[in-house]
């Protein structure tokens, strides 16, 4: 990059919450900070010690910042072996327990001083844009990218009412991303289409999980049994997570899959429903709590199953591979990024699902490449990211005059304010319908999510509105 910029990071949410939000944007801000010449802040949540106790598992909590910030940066450094120099401001939030989702709380962009708002990059854009209320954030930085994380009508549907719903979020979805976002990267074409946007996997797999595919392949190449267990899935047990679409194949297929087994790790709301559906099974099917998918219990599995269609890349599939197992799953537009690694095998129907399963147990890995083994890298997720948001380019050169016919200037300058005009109304209409408690709790923001609490605002050491000193007005800034 030909002069240092400054990239903020907006993500939904922080660990220890093991949720894709909270870990893909951590190794986006290490991995893009090790690039260099590149600084970094990573905006994340905060939340009141009772919001925490209800996200964050094994009972943990952080009575400051400084706390989590410390624990965020451990995790991360035991992960990737070096220490990363990013900084992390924390942003005011509350947990919506209907939504199973962290909401911002207030003017978010605001953690960043005006001096250094260059690019942001918002993971999850409609989420983070939802209820936002204060500066546009095409005003605030010069370059705005969304990245699409989650396949939000996939879920949607899934509820009563479910099309109604969805065909609701899309519109609003494609409102506020559009209004917000400069640039849109989508992870497949799983997710929602945008304008502006381009489809490309930025994600890759935390480094631990390739040094233990190398090692696999060692005890491989010298000749003995890499892997001694069957078939596992992992993930968080609910039943769109796939445990549905598992279990339907599974009781649909008993008899051709006789004497199959197969372990389940996960936690969550469904978790006894689940492990009562697998009881009435014929097959054996072992219901487990959760661990990390690292965890030295899952090394010697062989076979990786996993039917979920809701994933927009799913990590744990990503890290499967990267740990040298054979995958089956879906032949559907989340994991068509995985159609590059020979030991990914996809099925179309129930009946292919038990040929791609058998077929699976009776065979062993293939060894993976130098080449498909950076695919699945941080490094190389970087680089893709960097080209898709187009910010290891030079800036456009001045089009040279040609001879084509051009429109007449003041029909360009009228369309050209036609549409500055729209986007100004468009974005007055969200600050009104934002700006209002009655209005936000309407579209199912969190109560008193319009400004921080007392207890956020000490918490994060903000100013109470009555004695906020106004920010001077920053230079208005357009696209690249």
């Amino acid at each position: 990059m030909a002069n240092k910029q400054h990239i903020a990071i907006f993500t939904t949410a922080s660990l220890p919450w093991m949720t894709g939000t909270a870990v893909n944007p951590l190794f986006r801000a290490a991995y893009l900070t090790k690039a260099g010449e590149i600084d970094v802040t990573l905006g994340i949540p905060w939340l009141s010690l009772k919001d925490q106790a209800l996200v964050y598992p094994n009972n943990i909590t952080f009575k400051s910042p400084t706390d989590q910030e410390s624990y965020v940066h451990q995790w991360l450094e035991e992960r990737t072996g070096f220490k990363s120099t990013f900084k992390i401001k924390f942003y005011p939030a509350k947990f919506s327990t209907d939504k199973r989702s962290i909401l911002p709380v207030g003017d978010i962009a605001e953690v960043i001083p005006d001096d250094v708002a260059d690019i942001a990059v918002l993971e999850e854009p409609e989420h983070l844009t939802w209820y936002h209320h204060g500066k546009k954030w095409k005003v605030k930085f010069r370059l705005v990218v969304g990245i699409i994380h989650t396949n939000y009508l996939a879920y949607v549907r899934r509820e009563k009412n479910g099309r109604l719903s969805a065909f609701i979020l899309k519109f609003i979805n494609a409102w506020v991303v559009n209004l917000y976002c400069h640039k849109v990267i989508r992870l497949s074409v799983a997710t929602q289409d945008y304008d502006n946007s381009v489809v490309c996997n930025v994600h890759g797999v935390n480094p631990k999980f390739l040094e233990i595919g190398a090692r696999k392949v060692e005890e491989q190449c010298s000749g003995g049994q890499a892997f001694t267990k069957g078939v596992y899935y992992i993930g968080k047990m609910v039943w769109s997570k796939g445990y549905k679409e598992l279990l339907k194949l599974l009781g649909d297929n008993q008899q051709e899959l006789e004497g199959f087994e197969i372990d389940l790790y996960g936690n969550g709301e469904d978790s006894d429903q689940i492990r009562e559906a697998a009881e009435k099974l014929q097959l054996k099917v072992k219901v487990h709590p959760g661990h990390d998918h690292a965890d030295p219990i899952f090394h010697d599995y062989k076979l990786f199953l996993n039917p979920s269609t809701t994933d927009v890349v799913c990590t744990t599939t990503a890290e499967a591979l990267a740990m040298g197992k054979l995958v089956v799953c879906a032949n559907h537009p989340s994991n068509e990024f995985f159609k590059l690694f020979p030991n990914c095998r996809m099925y179309n129907t129930s009946k292919g699902f038990v040929e791609a399963t058998v077929k699976a147990l009776s065979e062993e890995p293939d060894q993976m490449t130098d080449e498909l083994r950076h695919q699945l890298s941080w490094e190389s997720a970087t680089e893709r990211f960097l080209e898709s948001a187009q910010l290891n380019r030079s800036p456009p050169r001045t089009p040279t005059k040609t001879t084509t016919t051009r429109p007449p200037k003041n029909f360009l300058s009228t369309s050209l304010s036609m549409k500055k005009s729209m986007d100004e109304v468009s974005a007055f209409i969200h600050q009104v319908a934002s700006g209002s408690e009655a209005s936000r709790r309407v579209f199912g923001a969190v109560p008193g999510s319009l400004q921080p609490d007392e207890e956020l605002r000490k918490d994060l050491g903000l100013p109470s509105p009555l004695t906020k000193k106004p920010s001077k007005k920053p230079a208005v800034f357009t696209a690249s």
